[in-house]
């Protein structure tokens, strides 16, 4: 793919680590995540988020339905584009069928030994055009062996979160087994919200001065 001069369509975030946009290329339009803008004491931390991505979608190269990388130069880092919505931008309100893809989904990244780590985020997960689900934004994915204790113990924190949207939007579908995975949290998940998650929301909201909003983009 061409990628020497292409044009900004739209920028679709932009915040302290980086600024994100739709752009078109020679062969159609892709997303960029460009580091140029991004403050000298934050490009190390940019750079090792950007990076981890990128090694990331190198794992899932010809996988359906989450992006694929095209380039990354240590500045840049271009991925394929899919059309669709952040799933709180179109709610899968009673869709089974889009769940159980999910779960699928889900199982494949796994397989491939990549946990994604941020899939509470509704921003995180979209439905594409024809309702298919599809998984964006790879910066915090961990990859490693899937029979692993470790990687076993992330992707149930990944599916747990998947869970908790379909409890959202189609809770009268969850199954019995799915309630009671819901219902067991882990050692990992009780540790971040006493430790991990302050210092998270201490970083975020009073250095970086900017809110999450669970994944909707920031508050106006």
């Amino acid at each position: 793919m061409d990628l020497r001069s292409p044009s900004e369509i739209t920028a679709l975030k932009a915040d302290s680590f980086g600024r994100i946009s739709l752009m078109q290329g020679a062969e159609g339009p892709f997303v960029r995540r460009d580091l140029a803008h991004v403050p000298l004491w934050l490009r190390l931390p940019a750079w090792w988020l950007a990076r981890r991505e990128a090694l990331a979608l190198r794992k899932v190269d010809g996988m359906a339905d989450v992006p694929q990388l095209l380039d990354w130069t240590g500045r840049r880092l271009d991925r394929s584009y899919m059309e669709g919505a952040a799933m709180y931008q179109r709610p899968p309100r009673g869709d089974l069928a889009y769940f159980r893809a999910a779960r699928r989904l889900l199982q494949q990244l796994h397989r491939r030994g990549i946990a994604h780590n941020d899939l509470a985020k509704e921003a995180n997960w979209l439905v594409l055009a024809d309702g298919r689900p599809a998984i964006i934004d790879f910066q915090l994915a961990t990859r490693g062996d899937p029979r692993s204790r470790w990687m076993r113990l992330l992707a149930r924190q990944d599916l747990r979160h998947l869970l908790k949207h379909k409890r959202m939007y189609c809770g009268a579908s969850l199954t019995p087994v799915e309630k009671r995975v819901l219902k067991r949290t882990s050692w990992l998940r009780d540790l971040w919200f006493r430790t991990g998650k302050p210092v998270y929301r201490f970083i975020t909201r009073r250095l970086l001065k900017w809110e999450d909003n669970e994944g909707q983009g920031p508050k106006p």
